[in-house]
């Protein structure tokens, strides 16, 4: 995990620190000696594809620097019912007060691998790219997007900074594909990608004109975007989006396309089970 991503989980560590810890675990500090030292393990509870465990050690070790940390598979990893992630060790106040926080860390970035991973199955023997897209939980964009690479995927723009994407509104503003690209291209540097979003063939046709980077074919059928594919002929890149499910990947992957993005990678998340088990 790389350090900005890291230090995205930092900053959030501490607004989950403010909510959940208050005062203090009033549970746990009265009923464990503050010096108890123990040991632990987090246990997979469902099959999927795990992200978040240097996420989990920073939040054990913002309680109990002492934290010894033991990795037994790493991020990207498949793993089954009853699968062994981590032994560890270190003050038991601080493995209990830190096992929330730790677990919804690692079961949100786990349910976002491992969806991601079930896309990319659905991609085989194709060319196709799985994209994530902006429809991040605010502040875990970073995390978000690191757990779809850990399940295979690739991430779309990070931001509204780093790729123009020019969509319904700004066409329809500017007066066209043709104007709003026009437009574009006297303000951003060459090395910025241009994206266009269509909804028609004629739309596509204008932005193939405009040599735009990546047509995006939204909310079309699989027999639209075939003609579209057609029509494009490896002219450039091509997106496929809106409303994609798990059962509808292949058969648009089919069409030809280079990428298709699916919001529900990181909108839509269904947490993966893994627990914590004292051993000692």
């Amino acid at each position: 995990m790389d350090n900005k991503t890291l230090k995205s989980a930092e900053v959030l560590f501490d607004l989950a620190y403010a909510e959940d810890i208050g005062d203090g675990d009033i549970t746990t500090n009265n009923l464990i000696p503050p010096n108890k030292i123990t040991k632990a393990v987090l246990v997979a509870k469902d099959e999927g594809v795990v992200a978040g465990l240097p996420v989990a050690e920073m939040v054990f070790k913002k309680f109990d620097k002492n934290v010894t940390w033991n990795e037994l598979i790493s991020d990207g990893t498949k793993v089954y019912p009853g699968d062994v992630l981590v032994e560890f060790s270190g003050n038991y106040r601080a493995l209990l007060t830190g096992e929330r926080k730790a677990l919804n860390f690692l079961q949100r970035l786990s349910g976002i691998a491992t969806y991601a991973s079930q896309c990319m199955v659905e991609t085989e023997g194709t060319k196709v790219a799985i994209l994530d897209t902006r429809k991040t939980l605010p502040g875990y964009r970073h995390l978000d997007k690191y757990a779809v690479r850990m399940g295979g995927g690739s991430n779309h723009r990070f931001g509204l900074y780093d790729m123009v994407m020019i969509k319904d509104n700004h066409i329809h503003i500017a007066g066209g594909i043709t104007k709003a690209v026009n437009a574009i291209r006297k303000e951003v540097p060459k090395s910025i990608k241009i994206e266009v979003e269509t909804t028609t063939l004629d739309q596509v046709r204008e932005a193939l004109a405009a040599d735009v980077d990546i047509i995006m074919l939204d909310n079309m059928s699989s027999k639209m975007m075939k003609e579209a594919v057609d029509i494009i002929n490896g002219r450039t890149k091509i997106e496929a989006s809106g409303n994609m499910t798990i059962k509808r990947i292949r058969k648009v992957a089919a069409t030809g396309v280079d990428y298709i993005s699916i919001g529900a990678l990181t909108h839509s998340v269904k947490a993966l089970d893994i627990s914590q088990r004292i051993i000692d």
